[in-house]
């Protein structure tokens, strides 16, 4: 599935089963919450904390969950991600082609 087809597909879930998108205030309020929990998952994984008893830890449910949401905000707010982020990707190839090369933190 290309970004455009997720979007799309967003976009006709809505339609079809979620009346309308929340405002684009609510979404970003989810997607602070669905990155929360993602956080929540990766430190329990891979950082210093244990899960608690019963707690659930599927990490790829949750990437998909912060994905949903931010398909959703751009989809409300006009933004075509493929476009985006192909600029993105220039602009930080631009930027980035050498720093990370010469940055000895990273030899």
């Amino acid at each position: 599935m290309t970004i455009k087809e997720a979007q799309e597909s967003v976009d006709k879930w809505i339609q079809t089963f979620g009346v309308r998108y929340f405002s684009e205030l609510t979404n970003m309020a989810v997607l602070t919450e669905e990155v929360g929990e993602l956080a929540r998952i990766m430190a329990r994984t891979y950082g210093d904390q244990s899960f608690k008893p019963g707690e659930k830890s599927d990490l790829g449910d949750e990437m998909a969950d912060v994905l949903w949401v931010l398909l959703c905000i751009a989809n409300q707010t006009g933004i075509d991600l493929t476009e985006a982020f192909q600029k993105n990707l220039e602009k930080k190839t631009t930027r980035d082609k050498d720093r990370h090369k010469n940055n000895p933190k990273l030899k």
